[in-house]
């Protein structure tokens, strides 16, 4: 469990940078130069990442049990990670609606991804792997909104098109990350 903390408090430590210290990452970024800044916090992302990983795997090998979990919060869990990566998908298709309205969709589908493991899971160490993402999500997205209304930031309205093909993109990443993604990388099948 000391490695999965570990990982954790480094991997979203370091992407707290911009919720909790602007004022240092501007800093960082003035003393280091741009790609300095951005090599030190990829690595600094990568070990977290590492650990996170890690230390999970070890976890799921003796798991504490805190609830029972019924069968059928999977299926919303599905449900739910399913509307996570059309968010993911808006992240990266330009021109979409559902950037225009929601501005930070990213941040948005580690949300509803985090939940949805939170409520499907039942132990300590998803606990606190996904209570730490969606706790770290919430502050994240709250901290952008408030940059935004600080700059100004206006965001263009979507094209009907271009929502339609973000959606067609994260319906079809999540289909495929569902039914092959899921099994070989985490090595739980979620449909079954």
């Amino acid at each position: 469990m000391t490695l999965l903390i570990l990982g954790l408090l480094l991997f979203l430590g370091v992407h707290s940078v911009r919720v909790m210290g602007e004022g240092f990452r501007t800093a960082q970024i003035a003393r280091l130069g741009e790609n300095g800044w951005k090599g030190l916090y990829s690595l600094a992302s990568i070990a977290g990442f590492a650990l996170i990983v890690w230390g999970y795997g070890q976890a799921r090998l003796q798991p504490t049990v805190l609830w029972p979990s019924p069968g059928w919060l999977r299926h919303v869990a599905a449900l739910l990670t399913l509307v996570s990566f059309v968010f993911l998908a808006a992240t990266y298709v330009p021109g979409n609606g559902i950037k225009a309205r929601l501005h930070h969709p990213m941040v948005l589908g580690v949300k509803v991804w985090a939940f949805a493991h939170l409520i499907a899971n039942n132990t300590l160490a998803d606990l606190l792997l996904f209570g730490s993402f969606l706790l770290w999500s919430v502050l994240s997205f709250r901290a952008a909104k408030a940059r935004d209304r600080a700059a100004g930031t206006v965001y263009a309205p979507g094209r009907a098109s271009r929502t339609a093909l973000t959606v067609a993109v994260g319906v079809v990443a999540w289909v495929a990350f569902a039914l092959w993604g899921h099994t070989a990388l985490i090595g739980v099948r979620p449909f079954g």
